[in-house]
């Protein structure tokens, strides 16, 4: 797969990756500035040339993969030197300065179970942001036409609640809106056995979630386990019974509870980091003295 290919599918998918782009070069090297390879945590797309250069730009993507605060956040840009010399176990010669971009991913997930009115509603409202979608329902084509190929959202026939719960990723938001109680339930049940999930919201009046406190309570959840769950859902002080305004509330809601990333006062690569690196390197050499194969 090319590189353009792979960062198309990961940005759809939601996947975290980072896109290697050779921006300078001296001497003999192994490919022009404007080569580009994607990395995820387990796969590389394209070359810039292979050897051990390359290995040394896959490992220094992947150590800036690990080195992302996560959420949908990443550490900035980098720009590694690399001449091919001892360093790279090559004996070209020349040097190569690489610009590592680090995309982190869907800012974060959501799992939405049940496809009814405002579920329709909720899911149109959010596919259009950078988040990771996970739809389920248990009843036969109970997805619209419009949610087939959208980007990073997955639509999944829902069989088994305790199954359905345990494959969801840490540290994701979910929502239970399903067409019956029973169902929402045993998902709520599910969901209080699960610690890594971020929040957990249910559709319904307080009369139905007092109903739902006493049966949890008697199956063995405690108060903590129980205050985790926000019923009714949606923004606090929002009217509105149709479907779509409940969706707008809910989506406020979740906005509300998306991690607000921290905005430094440098952004990009630091002046003092492209001193170094440009500083480490040769003079660059007019491109007649570079090579497009491997040396």
């Amino acid at each position: 797969m090319s590189w353009h290919e792979a960062l198309h599918r990961l940005q759809q998918t939601g996947e975290p990756h980072a896109l290697a782009s050779v921006v300078g070069a001296a001497g003999s090297t192994p490919r022009e500035p404007g080569a580009k390879m994607v990395i995820t945590a387990d796969t590389v797309h394209d070359t810039l040339g292979g050897g051990g250069f390359e290995y040394q730009v896959i490992d220094a993507a992947r150590q800036a993969l690990g080195d992302s605060p996560g959420d949908g956040e990443t550490g900035g840009p980098r720009l590694e030197a690399f001449p091919l010399g001892a360093r790279s176990g090559q004996c070209c010669g020349g040097y190569v300065h690489v610009l590592i971009e680090v995309f982190a991913g869907a800012e974060m997930t959501v799992a939405v179970f049940g496809a009814g009115h405002v579920g329709q509603g909720l899911v149109r409202l959010l596919a259009p942001l950078p988040w990771r979608l996970l739809w389920f329902d248990s009843r036969d084509d109970a997805f619209p036409a419009w949610a087939t190929g959208q980007p990073r959202l997955t639509c999944r026939r829902s069989t088994n609640p305790a199954s359905d719960v345990a494959s969801l990723p840490a540290s994701g938001h979910v929502l239970v809106m399903t067409h019956d109680h029973g169902e929402d339930r045993a998902l709520i049940d599910a969901l209080l056995g699960r610690d890594a999930i971020a929040s957990i919201g249910l559709i319904g009046s307080p009369s139905k979630w007092a109903s739902f406190r006493r049966r949890l309570a008697a199956a063995g959840h405690d108060e903590a386990a129980l205050a985790r769950v926000r019923c009714p859902i949606g923004l606090p002080g929002a009217h509105g019974k149709r479907p779509y305004e409940i969706a707008l509330a809910v989506a406020a809601e979740l906005l509300a509870l998306k991690p607000a990333g921290a905005r430094h006062a440098q952004r990009g690569i630091e002046p003092r980091q492209l001193r170094e690196v440009f500083a480490s390197g040769p003079t660059a050499t007019s491109s007649s003295a570079t090579s497009s194969g491997d040396p």
